[in-house]
This record gives structure tokens, C-alpha cells and sequence, in this order.
């Protein structure tokens, strides 16, 4: 605890805005840049000089950066509508969405909302994503060949506040998930997402902005940490909470201790579009139907089981062959279980392994899972 306090208010201490000469003020810590910064990106070298600047902020600033008037407000108007019409069928097919960090009822979401406004709305989503400064805080973080999810959140009235907490990788897995990654995966883990959030509302402090704990992304323990009651305690205290206009955007670490606050407005729906930026360095060189592979496998498995294998070696087999990790998903049917993940490929055999199942019946809940697992669009 005595290290983290040292992180984060030292961090503060050193910060000074005449460090990062593009941005416009420094305020609770936190870096905000004007809607002018398109200004100095007009030629590719001012670009190059304000992304460095910004991933700079990123990592051993603040680690987080707000662009007041990010996006315009008619362009934002006609993406809010969209998502509260999606919103609206949600809830009158009776599936509607909750949160991984508040309590059920406390908002409203849509999930995998990127590809649905593609689909639903062409020109409301060309009109959006053709944003400059989106990409421009990506690139500065992630480079060339990102990944652009969304996933919508509507606090309503009442809407208490999410925990503290990181973000996805490591911030998705609970203290011992964490614990079993070396610590080089959890330096690396920051570098592979950048988080967004782009206010489709007013949101002065009553309706609960974001909570955030400048300088927090630094402490290299922080995915166990944020687990503990302690570093929660710590960012009750000492969080900042800056307040957003329609068309601004905060981009952070997703390494920093964050978490949505309460809305205590009495008639506002707070909307956001939290948008996650994904490496394009994330995936593996070859294409594996990892269905088919495990499929195969099963009745191999089930006999080398039955003659006496160990266990660690049925796993390692398991682990080549099938899909370990839980997302990309579609969380509308793929929903997490006892966590924040839904269940893996590879945990789903195992479980089939253990309880001897017959191989068509493995074969059926591979094919159900991955029906779960695709894109409802």
C-alpha cells in the first residue's frame, strides 16, 4: 500500500501541464486537451509529435487524457438515437443488459454495439467513426491495425456506482486468475487495449462521471491489487471526478483504477459510448477451427483418461488444441458465469473430460457454444 501511495501521489506531484505542450489545462490531475488539437496534426510530423505527446500521458502521466468537443453534437444526436431505440428493444424483448462492475438494474447496456450501428444506421455510423481524434489517440497508443469495439452504457437515476477496477485483459479475471499470469504478461497487458468514453449527454458531477485515480496504471501489482479492500478504499478517497459535455471524450489506460459513479440526478440518463481499442498484435498467425480440432480429439482424450494418463498432460493437450480464452464473444448470449468471462472452449472440454461424456454430446455444446459466441448482426 505504502508503494502505491508513492505511485500515484508522486505521480501527481511531478505533473505539470508545461510537460505536455498541446494540452489546454490540467485539471484534478487529469490532462485535457481542446477541441483545437486537430490544429497541430495537420502534417504528418505535428501528428507524429501530438501522439507521442498523448502516449506519453498514457503511460507515465496521468493515464488518462479528456478531448473536450471531441465529437459533434448532431453527429453524436443521431448515434444516441440509434442506441436508444436498441435500448428500447432490448427491454421489450425482455433482454435487456446489465454491467460487470454494478449491480443488475443499475443500468442499461448494449453490447457489441459497433457492428450494430453499422448495420442499423451506415451513414449515423460512417458519420461517427470518420472522428479524427479517435483515431489519433488509437494510433498514438496501439498503431496501425486496431480493433475498434463499443458497447453502450445508460445509467439511469438511482444508478449506484461500479467498483473500482482495471480493464480487460488481466482487470477481467478475479485476484487468482490474475496470479497465475508471470509479471511480464501484467506490464504488457496496458499496452494491448486503450479505453474510450464518449459522453452522448451532458454530465455534470450529480449524474456520476467516471471515477478515476490518476497515476494508478504505474503500480505494477495493480491487477491484484485492485481486488483488495485497501486500494479500493484508497480510490474512494482520492479519485477525481471531472465532469463531461455532449461530444467529449476521456481516453485512459486501462490500467488505471476507474469505475462509474452514482447518479444522483433526479431525471438525467447518463449515456456513454465506452469504446475498447484492441491491439492488432492480439492474435495468433494461423486461422484453427479449434471446434473441429477438439471434436477430434475427444474420444483420443477420453482414452488416453481411462488408460491412466495424468491430468497435466490431458490438460496441456487440451490447451493446444482447443480455444482458452473467453473473448472475442458475443455478450448478449454468451454470458459470464461465476465472474467476469463466460466459459472458455478449452474449459467446456474439460469439463467433458472429467465427467466422461459421450463425444456427441461434446459435440453438440461445441456447436452451441460457438453459435453463442458469433455476432447476432
Amino acid at each position: 500500500m505504502d508503494d502505491f501511495r508513492a505511485v500515484v501521489e508522486g505521480g501527481l506531484a511531478e505533473t505539470a501541464l508545461d510537460q505536455y505542450p498541446h494540452a489546454d489545462a490540467l485539471e484534478q490531475g487529469v490532462l485535457v486537451y481542446g477541441s483545437g488539437l486537430g490544429e497541430h496534426t495537420g502534417t504528418e510530423r505535428g501528428r507524429r509529435e501530438v501522439q507521442a505527446e498523448l502516449a506519453r500521458a498514457l503511460a507515465d502521466g496521468p493515464g488518462i487524457v479528456v478531448v473536450k468537443g471531441a465529437f459533434e453534437h448532431a453527429v453524436v444526436d443521431a448515434a444516441t438515437d440509434a442506441f436508444s431505440a436498441m435500448v428500447e428493444e432490448q427491454k421489450a424483448a425482455g433482454t435487456a443488459s446489465g454491467d460487470h462492475f454494478a449491480a443488475p438494474g443499475a443500468n442499461d447496456r448494449v453490447w457489441g454495439a459497433l457492428d450494430k450501428l453499422a448495420v442499423r444506421a451506415p451513414e449515423v455510423f460512417a458519420a461517427y467513426y470518420a472522428n479524427d481524434v479517435l483515431a489519433l489517440v488509437s494510433e498514438a497508443w496501439l498503431g496501425h491495425g486496431y480493433q475498434v469495439t463499443s458497447q453502450v452504457n445508460v445509467v439511469n437515476p438511482g444508478g449506484q456506482a461500479q467498483t473500482a477496477h482495471r480493464d480487460y485483459h488481466l482487470g477481467f479475471m478475479d485476484q487468482a486468475q490474475a496470479l497465475a499470469y508471470p509479471a511480464q504478461v501484467h506490464a504488457l497487458s496496458p499496452v494491448l487495449t486503450l479505453q474510450g468514453a464518449v459522453a452522448h449527454v451532458d454530465m455534470p458531477v450529480e449524474t456520476g462521471p467516471t471515477l478515476y485515480l490518476p497515476h494508478s496504471q504505474k503500480f505494477p501489482a495493480g491487477y491484484v491489487a485492485f481486488h483488495r479492500s485497501e486500494f479500493t478504499g484508497y480510490f474512494l478517497e482520492n479519485s477525481v471526478q471531472l465532469p463531461l459535455a455532449k461530444g467529449d471524450a476521456a481516453f485512459f489506460n486501462p490500467a488505471l483504477f476507474h469505475g462509474a459513479g452514482t447518479n444522483r440526478s433526479a431525471d438525467v440518463r447518463r449515456m456513454a459510448n465506452l469504446l475498447q481499442v484492441s491491439s492488432g498484435f492480439g492474435r495468433a498467425m494461423e486461422d484453427v477451427d479449434r471446434t473441429a480440432a477438439s471434436k477430434a480429439l475427444f474420444p483420443v482424450l477420453l482414452a488416453r483418461k481411462a488408460a491412466g494418463a495424468d491430468e497435466r498432460s490431458l490438460r496441456n493437450a487440451v490447451a493446444a488444441s482447443a480455444e482458452g480464452y473467453a473473448f472475442p464473444t458475443n455478450l448478449d448470449r454468451d454470458q459470464p458465469i461465476g465472474g467476469l468471462a463466460p466459459q472458455t472452449q478449452a474449459e467446456l472440454v474439460w469439463q467433458a473430460l472429467s465427467e466422461g461424456w459421450e463425444p456427441a454430446r461434446l459435440a453438440e455444446a461445441l456447436d452451441a457454444q460457438a453459435a453463442r459466441r458469433r455476432s447476432a448482426v
